[in-house]
């Protein structure tokens, strides 16, 4: 007795060509986005990944990954604004929850509690809202360290006065022990325009092949309905 096994998978390439294009314009679609967020302040490319088994998969088969690498630092004009040349997020604290950026463009309310540009609470490493210990007169009396420590000017007593550390984690949550804090800066995204161009080249090669894969087939399927109509 001869037992023979394996696996065999047989698929119309029509099928095939569609889902191939579809995982492609999806692909396509994270490179515009990436090209889309070059001047956007604390944008972080988007990476895709596809499996191993993508053809049979389709769609189902695409991720993507975020690109943690520092963006471009320039120069601001205002003294709240943060950035960071190494990796790390801040933390706000958002009516759903805590969010991770790297948009450090922050501002200061009438009762002196740091914000963001949508009036988010910026959490200290200690997981509390930042709030500063006395109101400034200007925001050039705000004082942050390279480690993240935010300080005030205090004018009556002639002393600077802190109010916390910036609660600055990685992706996974923990502590950046080393974040090298710049004040007076953006970080501008990570994205390289010429490196985005020249990976949407084979991507449109592909999904070209494959436009003409499911043109063929589909010529081929009105052919075969032609003559099965002609034939009864």
């Amino acid at each position: 007795m001869q037992i023979n096994g394996g696996v065999r998978f047989c698929e119309q390439g029509m099928k095939a060509s569609i889902r191939a294009m579809h995982v492609q314009s999806e692909v396509l679609g994270m490179i515009n986005e990436n090209v889309t967020g070059f001047d956007k302040v604390g944008f972080q490319r988007k990476e895709p990944v596809i499996s191993a088994f993508t053809e049979y998969l389709g769609i189902h088969g695409l991720s993507s990954t975020i690109d943690d690498e520092p963006g471009r630092i320039m120069t601001s004009q205002n003294p709240l604004d943060i950035a960071m040349a190494n990796k790390g997020y801040f933390q706000i604290q958002t009516p759903e929850g805590v969010r991770l950026t790297r948009d450090g463009r922050f501002k200061l309310d009438k009762l002196g509690n740091l914000l963001d540009l949508e009036d988010n609470a910026v959490l200290s490493d200690a997981g509390m809202p930042i709030k500063l210990p006395v109101v400034p007169e200007n925001a050039t009396q705000v004082v942050v360290n390279a480690k993240g420590k935010v300080s005030v000017y205090d004018k009556n007593s002639n002393e600077l006065l802190e109010a916390g550390y910036l609660g600055i984690v990685d992706s996974n949550g923990m502590a950046v022990l080393n974040p090298d804090v710049k004040q007076g800066y953006n970080e501008h995204s990570n994205v390289v325009l010429q490196n985005e161009f020249m990976a949407v080249k084979p991507v449109v090669r592909n999904f070209e092949a494959n436009r003409q894969i499911f043109l063929l087939e589909s010529s081929n399927l009105q052919k075969v309905i032609s003559q099965l109509g002609s034939a009864s």
